[in-house]
């Protein structure tokens, strides 16, 4: 049993918790929309008759982001997102804890196995629409979206920013906002990741997205950077 000592708010990031423990290590943590759910083995905290899930940075790359300085979290409560690649919930489920019931995620996963496991999630954490597609084609998932404040992409193909602007186009409203996880290695491996990072930015100012903040995500996860943005529709 984890004794917990305080939970408060993180002061940048609403929605998002610090959870200080008896040994004096601090935890971010998002409250749990589905008490007494685990997603992926996280450890959860009860404090004042709340419940908490460890929101663990080397699982999930947005927590691994805001530690390492994420200019703004954007995402707020009562958003709908498109979650590009949502895969078995890991960073989604904190996402649908931070939106809440008002909040929407429509989850995009193009392998049936990893969708089994996400259905088994989304059972019970009722702001998670899962999809069974492929970002490359969003005209074919148009008639199961509607308009979203948001998007989030971690698909880990080679064009992942042309299909986060063809998704932009389609669904992200006017300054809407994007975090793009890159993962260099999956792009060209024969490339340093700066120079990566460097051509996907480039693509996705020409697809009208301005960049608001890129951050490095060693040592949470090798090789892997965050992109922050808003688009500009025309």
């Amino acid at each position: 049993m984890v004794n917990v000592v305080q939970v408060r708010e993180h002061p940048k990031w609403k929605n998002v918790y610090i959870v200080e423990l008896e040994d004096g290590s601090l935890r971010l943590a998002t409250k749990n929309l589905v008490p007494g759910q685990r997603v992926y083995g996280e450890r959860i905290f009860k404090y004042g008759g709340e419940e908490y899930r460890e929101w663990n940075a080397y699982r999930s790359k947005l927590a691994g982001a805001l530690l390492k300085g994420l200019e703004e979290l954007p995402i707020k409560e009562g958003d709908r997102l498109l979650y590009l690649g949502i895969a078995s919930g890991t960073t989604a489920s904190h996402i649908s804890d931070i939106i809440g019931p008002r909040g929407r995620i429509y989850g995009v996963e193009f392998a049936p196995r990893v969708m089994r496991d996400l259905l088994l999630v989304v059972r019970e954490r009722k702001n998670i629409y899962p999809i069974l597609g492929d970002a490359r084609f969003p005209e074919k998932y148009r008639h199961l979206v509607e308009g979203v404040d948001g998007l989030y992409a971690d698909v880990a193909q080679p064009d992942q920013a042309s299909i986060v602007v063809r998704n932009a186009r389609m669904f992200l409203r006017d300054q809407g906002y994007l975090l793009l996880a890159i993962k260099a290695r999956s792009i060209d491996v024969t490339r340093e990741p700066s120079d990566v990072y460097r051509m996907q930015v480039e693509t996705l100012v020409r697809g009208g997205f301005r960049i608001l903040d890129i951050v490095h995500l060693d040592p949470f996860d090798k090789d892997h950077a965050m992109i922050y943005a808003r688009f500009q529709r025309e």
